[in-house]
């Protein structure tokens, strides 16, 4: 029987291990080691009575955390960082003195969570442009292929199948430029003290304001951050956290909307997911074929706008130069901002590649609504001949009312009628064939893809964001 743990479906069902691994215990407290590693180091180098023989030893235990005697320690003390201290400190005993010297919790703590969003926005920013490259091939392919655009859900005019893709991408390409922007203008918390004034290290270094600056910037070098805050409390802004859940949530504004298109567009049997041959829909009607991975990526955006609401209220809550009430929320929020958005890239990608597009059903359905969609190509073509746009307007309302449900009759009544200027049906159905009613879209479309995917596509490739490994 198994044991009544909660399991999150985020790790069992959504996110990849990759994502998982960066908000894995194991990984977190590591990057606190290695955080008080480059503490130590930088304070060595600057003069401060530390060996190397200390730090050789940090070193050698950076990942031999022992996480059972961990919680020993924070149940006896309450305090998760000076748990993690000690038990550091019982495995180093040379350096036990000089670990976190100067510094305070969130000296780790915040500083970790940066490094966290760094390596989880570069999975993103990977994937986000695998599922653009995806759907961008989707769109060249059926660039050309005819279908009903749709206004208030109703039939409006021929569009492409393309085209309408390139509505989705264009959302995707914003948000990827959105998570580029906001993977290099994090800025590391570096060593900042109980308030932010840098106090204990100003009296570590007796005074010498030169070399706690250098400390704070060394300290960011190691860790691989280039900005550095300036001003901060003792945390670093909660406006960063706002920043990149913004972006995330803009992400899932996007899936939502394309998912949600893509579901419509389903029940009208315009296109399909991919799915397998013992898939199943349903477990009492055996002929459905759901569009579960649109369904579930609907959901997972859903989750994760609701987390982007979260960090606005964490940063208008917090008190003077910090306050603890957000430590546990944010436990919860952060991580489960990036694996939800996991989630959600991990469907589309696997959505996008095997979506289909029936193309005869949607020139039927096309055709279904000629009558309909055809009207304001029919009134162009008579007023430029001389007709009186007004009254040909009324003529074509009245003759869509009378025949509704059957184009062909509608078509009928204009041809016959000689206000539309027209010599014969051949005519008519050669100024309605679906290649001139769609207009410029497929034009559009390779405009689109080659002047503001490809690019955006290529300078990620040649200017890839460095994933950065943690040291030692």
């Amino acid at each position: 029987m198994a044991a009544p743990t909660y399991e999150s479906p985020l790790s069992s069902r959504y996110s990849s291990p990759q994502m998982q691994r960066f908000f894995s215990n194991a990984y977190k407290y590591g990057l606190w080691r290695r955080l008080w590693v480059a503490l130590a180091e930088a304070q060595r180098d600057l003069g401060l009575a530390i060996t190397d023989e200390q730090i050789e030893q940090l070193r050698e235990y950076v990942d031999d955390i022992d996480f059972t005697l961990a919680r020993e320690h924070e149940m006896r003390l309450k305090h998760d960082v000076m748990a993690h201290i000690h038990t550091y400190g019982d495995r180093c005993p040379k350096a036990r003195g000089i670990i976190h010297l100067g510094a305070t919790s969130c000296y780790v703590t915040d500083n970790a969570d940066l490094i966290q969003m760094r390596e989880a926005l570069d999975v993103l920013i990977a994937k986000l442009h695998t599922v653009i490259e995806t759907l961008a091939k989707q769109a060249q392919l059926h660039a050309t292929t005819p279908c009903i655009g749709l206004t208030h859900l109703q039939p409006a005019q021929p569009t492409t199948m393309g085209k309408r893709m390139c509505l989705w991408l264009q959302d995707f390409v914003i948000d990827l430029q959105e998570l580029r922007r906001c993977r290099q203008q994090l800025r590391f918390l570096g060593v900042k003290g109980a308030v932010g004034t840098q106090a204990s290290f100003l009296n570590l270094f007796q005074g010498n304001h030169e070399k706690v600056e250098a400390l704070d910037h060394a300290v960011a070098k190691k860790m691989h951050f280039e900005k550095v805050l300036t001003i901060s409390g003792q945390t670093y802004t909660r406006k960063q956290d706002c920043l990149v859940a913004n972006a995330l949530g803009g992400l899932a504004i996007s899936t939502h909307k394309c998912c949600t298109d893509i579901r419509l567009l389903a029940s009208r049997e315009e296109l399909c997911e991919p799915s397998t041959s013992q898939q199943v829909g349903s477990s009492a009607m055996p002929h459905k074929r759901n569009p579960i991975l649109s369904e579930r990526a609907c959901g997972l955006a859903r989750f994760t706008l609701s987390l982007t609401q979260n960090t606005h209220y964490t940063a208008a809550t917090q008190w003077m130069e910090r306050s603890l009430d957000d430590s546990a929320n944010r436990r919860l929020t952060i991580p489960e901002l990036f694996l939800s958005s996991d989630g959600v890239l991990n469907l589309l990608q696997h959505l996008f590649a095997g979506l289909e597009v029936f193309e005869n059903k949607t020139k039927a359905i096309l055709q279904q609504y000629i009558g309909q969609v055809a009207s304001e190509q029919i009134l162009m073509h008579a007023t430029q001949s001389g007709g009186d746009r007004q009254e040909l307007h009324e003529r074509l309302r009245c003759y869509n009312r009378e025949t509704e449900g059957s184009p062909e009759q509608f078509l009928e009544k204009v041809c016959r009628d000689p206000a539309f200027n027209l010599s014969s049906y051949q005519q008519l159905q050669a100024l309605i064939a679906p290649e001139i009613l769609v207009g410029r879209a497929s034009q559009q479309v390779d405009s689109f893809l080659r002047d503001e995917v490809q690019p955006v596509l290529a300078e990620l490739e040649s200017k890839a964001v460095d994933s950065y490994s943690v040291p030692y």
